[in-house]
């Protein structure tokens, strides 16, 4: 669920902080922290905790100094959440992929798998109101390179690279929640399944549910456990891309 949006702070100061041309005391003593320095602090809480736990005094107790502090670097956490996004973006490898079209998207789809699996509280945030920052606009140049001159109309090119971002987002969805699932009981899907088995092979009706029972004991003998989220991710990217080339095709 949605906890958080970007843009939901005062846009001209969030753009200030992602371009850096917020006005710079001249007098005065030396600034004790940086905008850089509070985003860390920012990241590093909400890689370990997820976003619920990133506050701006939470923050400020990171590094060691009062709420009131950072509002003199950082408006509030509207703002902050935006400076995160891009500073995450603009980690992204943006790596050149050698071959055709359909390589350079399969490498922005793991790029952004990434991405999300290193830092999960991505998932908690809309972005339907992007914070316009370098590193945003450095990704959506990237992606658009790779379907630029393949036969898409401009409108076309936006909607195949936004198709491949949520196919990915939704994918990546079930690693980062099974993972959660694990870290948070400490035991894993096997170690789940093995110990309600006894009771399933007393409740369970094989005759009445067949398809289920055959299909669910084969995915779990592959993959020892329901899911796979590798899996799925390889087999649902293939099907987008093969839409895409079916489009292409008919052109």
């Amino acid at each position: 669920m949605v906890q958080e949006y970007s843009g939901s702070g005062d846009p001209a100061k969030s753009l200030e902080l992602l371009w850096g041309t917020q006005a710079k005391p001249t007098r005065g003593p030396k600034p004790a922290l940086t905008v850089g320095r509070i985003v860390t602090a920012a990241l590093r809480i909400a890689d370990a905790e997820g976003l619920a736990a990133m506050s701006i005094r939470r923050v400020a107790d990171e590094l060691g100094v009062g709420a009131m502090t950072l509002y003199r670097y950082v408006p509030g956490k509207g703002e902050l959440i935006d400076v995160m996004l891009d500073t995450v973006y603009r980690e992204l490898p943006l790596r050149e992929v050698d071959g055709d079209w359909r390589a350079k998207l399969d490498e922005v789809a793991r790029e952004s798998r990434e991405m999300y699996l290193k830092h999960p509280w991505l998932l908690q945030v809309g972005v339907s109101r992007p914070p316009l920052g370098p590193g945003v606009m450095a990704k959506y140049e990237y992606e658009l390179s790779a379907v630029e001159g393949i036969g898409l109309t401009d409108v076309e090119m936006d909607a195949a690279v936004a198709l491949v971002n949520g196919y990915v987002h939704g994918a990546v969805r079930s690693a980062v929640e099974a993972a959660q699932v694990i870290r948070s009981s400490g035991i894993t899907d096997k170690e789940w399944w093995e110990a309600h088995e006894p009771l399933l092979d007393k409740i369970g009706d094989t005759k009445k549910f067949p398809l289920a029972s055959r299909v669910g004991t084969t995915v779990g003998q592959e993959f020892d456990a329901p899911y796979d989220s590798s899996h799925g991710f390889e087999f649902g990217l293939a099907w987008v891309l093969d839409g895409i080339a079916t489009l292409l095709k008919d052109r």
